[in-house]
């Protein structure tokens, strides 16, 4: 049975994300406290304008993306690559050009809707993974995803033959994990609740399977080895299984989702474009 087998490289790609998102962000506040600088002063000043400027470039990436013209400068691949490259940079560098102090209003104003639409741009990247195949954009669709999970009842069966309550456990999540009406209770369900649903079943799967084995090893007079490789093999297709569950069930969620957050982000990167200049106006005006 073939199975999505992107969903862990993407969960570990996610982690290590996150976890040099906050090294950076504690090393531009580390970098801060050394007093090399002042917002103010010249260091401090272009610091600032070094960080607008990969916050301004960061629109290339929609002009590329859609306007018919552009659409021949390189893969989309690299430019999304490039924007999420600058929109962890140039927030940092605003970061640090604040020195994590908000000495103005304006600045407060503006330094906030960056945040926020950095941290939007974080979350929008967490969903838009989940509904394409790489960075390339190639979107995925249901029927594919089903298509290379395997998710069929007959193959099921036939895999856990000798263990039929495991074959139905697994079948009855299936069942359920798609029999939901649509809606967010639904949307939320399937993206919080399934995962949680999912380690129990698996759990549940793990000590049957354990059992019905060990029953096995002592009427066919298996090895040790063959018995362990036998039961991990039995637990990869179980834990593989549910996680492609997860992942078809998870899809239509994660698309409405996206949809959601695409509606929010646009208002955020034009308040964001406002607060800037103001910021900016504030900064040459006085």
């Amino acid at each position: 049975m073939s199975t999505v087998k992107r969903a862990p490289s993407r969960r570990f790609g996610d982690q290590y994300l996150y976890a040099l998102l906050a090294v950076l962000v504690v090393a531009a506040w580390r970098f801060t406290r050394l007093g090399l600088f002042t917002a103010g002063d010249d260091v401090g000043y272009w610091i600032g304008v070094a960080g607008a400027t990969m916050m301004l470039v960061l629109f290339l990436y929609p002009l590329r993306k859609y306007v018919r013209f552009t659409q021949r400068w390189g893969k989309i691949k690299w430019w999304f690559i490039g924007h999420m490259v600058l929109g962890v940079g140039g927030p940092v560098l605003i970061l640090v050009h604040s020195t994590f102090q908000l000495r103005s209003i304006n600045a407060t104003v503006a330094l906030f809707s960056m945040l926020i639409v950095a941290a939007s741009g974080v979350v929008g990247r967490f969903l838009y993974l989940r509904i394409h195949r790489d960075l390339a954009g190639e979107r995925s669709n249901l029927a594919d995803l089903q298509r290379r999970a395997g998710l069929a009842e007959g193959e099921v069966k036939s895999r856990f033959r000798f263990a039929p309550i495991v074959a139905e456990r697994l079948l009855a999540f299936e069942q359920k994990a798609f029999a939901s009406e649509a809606g967010w209770r639904t949307v939320l369900g399937r993206v919080v609740v399934l995962p949680l649903r999912k380690q129990w079943v698996y759990r549940e799967c793990r000590q049957e399977l354990t059992d019905r084995l060990r029953l096995i090893a002592r009427e066919q007079n298996w090895s040790r080895n063959q018995a362990l490789r036998r039961r991990r093999q039995a637990l990869a297709l179980t834990r593989e299984y549910l996680l492609s569950v997860v992942r078809v069930a998870q899809f239509s969620a994660y698309e409405r989702l996206f949809a959601l957050w695409h509606v929010l982000h646009v208002p955020f990167v034009y308040l964001l474009v406002v607060t800037a200049c103001f910021h900016v106006f504030a900064v040459h005006a006085y």
